[in-house]
């Protein structure tokens, strides 16, 4: 259907459509063929197909490569603040329904394209909304849907102290948007004194700050893994690789490890891990060590045995696909060397949060480590990301966290 509407519109190549009509929402600036009207950056614009018929309604980005993200396919909708109302608490409504009580005191509200907010996300931790804008489109309606999802989660029962803009993205850049961080100011209050808050998690009591911790503050697409491992660590001696801020180490201490260590490069990642091993009282169990993964691993080589549960959760190695051949390298280096230290019987759990590594590669080099390693794989469990970082079908780039558990046989 052709939608009759005052948007201007954007006709696109065959080859976009196809991908719409598939679940994708990005134009890419190569794939528009003519341009109707008089568009504004970062506003609304309709995308048509090369016979004329209605593809979808979104926003257009001037500086952008993805010159359109599309929000809606429904020629019908009317982009006022009951649409987004709407929207956002369909997305609210969601993570009721697929996450525990429990569980909502910290979680992801909003996860951009999965969600059908382009360039958006929204973490809730305890008290605080920690956002991120990352198009031009979002940056032009944030006015209007913060202080709709502060309402929304509040007439819910929810206590929201604050909201904090966590912009100090590069990506920005790339959307012709200039990279800051600071309080959202609700309308009729003022900022919050601090922005440091208390989630728990999984029983771990952890502190986030949402102006200087990594990303929104706090990783959390790992809850449930992280549940995983502890279900698995009772009695275990524990190497902890790529800590950040304990949290595998402090499920694994609490689902009964014997003894963990936790190691981390950053010397600032490990006083942040210790923090919370005393916060939890959990001192007397794991030890936090400063070291690289890289360089530790062979050296543990000299003491065989001396761990029978290793975690690997390192960050991104690739952000691209150019670099995902020497990424692969780099994550084969890891489990390779964890697969040699482990004894048989002992266990392995492995994960990649990089889109650009994809499944099939990762799986690939598990299988090349293991040969090299002379070591046999039994899966205990393939997970991915949590269920508040929704994956949509049709649109790849919402998949990205891939975690193995395996025993050594």
């Amino acid at each position: 259907m052709k939608a009759e509407r005052a948007y201007p519109r954007v006709v696109v190549t065959p080859k976009a459509e196809r991908a719409v009509l598939r679940g994708h929402p990005w134009i890419y600036d190569a794939e528009i063929l003519t341009l109707e009207g008089t568009p504004e950056n970062g506003g609304l614009v309709d995308v048509l197909g090369k016979r004329g018929q209605y593809l979808g309604t979104g926003f257009l980005s001037e500086a952008s490569k993805i010159r359109v993200r599309l929000l809606s396919r429904n020629a019908n909708d009317r982009f006022d603040a009951a649409f987004w109302e709407r929207k956002l608490r369909w997305a609210w409504e969601y993570r009721k329904t697929v996450l525990a009580p429990e569980d909502l005191d910290a979680c992801r509200i909003i996860f951009g394209e999965a969600d059908m907010f382009p360039g958006l996300t929204v973490d809730k931790f305890h008290d605080l909304l920690s956002v991120q804008v990352l198009s031009v489109g979002m940056e032009r309606v944030k006015d209007l849907l913060l202080p709709l999802l502060a309402g929304l989660l509040r007439e819910d029962g929810q206590v929201i102290r604050g909201v904090y803009e966590r912009n100090d993205a590069a990506l920005r850049e790339k959307e012709g948007l200039p990279q800051y961080k600071g309080w959202f100011p609700l309308p009729g209050e003022a900022a919050p004194e601090s922005p440091v808050t208390e989630i728990l998690e999984n029983g771990v009591s952890y502190l986030v700050d949402v102006e200087n911790g990594q990303k929104t503050g706090f990783f959390l697409d790992q809850k449930y893994n992280r549940r995983a491992v502890a279900r698995l660590a009772e009695g275990k001696t524990v190497l902890d690789c790529f800590t950040h801020t304990g949290s595998f180490a402090l499920n694994a201490a609490l689902g009964g490890a014997k003894h963990v260590t936790a190691v981390d490069v950053s010397e600032a990642a490990v006083e942040m891990a210790r923090a919370n091993v005393e916060r939890n009282g959990l001192g007397h169990i794991v030890e936090c060590l400063a070291a690289n993964v890289f360089e530790l691993l062979p050296a543990l080589e000299r003491e065989p045995g001396k761990y029978d549960f290793i975690i690997l959760d390192p960050p991104a190695f690739t952000k691209s696909r150019k670099t995902a051949a020497n990424a692969m390298t780099g994550y084969k280096e890891i489990n390779y060397r964890a697969m040699k230290l482990l004894p048989r019987g002992g266990y392995l759990a492995t994960c990649s949060c990089s889109h650009f590594a994809d499944e099939e590669k990762f799986a690939a080099m598990l299988r090349s480590a293991a040969g090299d390693a002379g070591v046999r794989l039994r899966q205990v469990e393939a997970r991915q990301q949590s269920c508040d970082h929704p994956i949509l079908w049709g649109v790849e780039e919402t998949s990205y966290l891939k975690f193995y558990l395996f025993q050594i046989v």
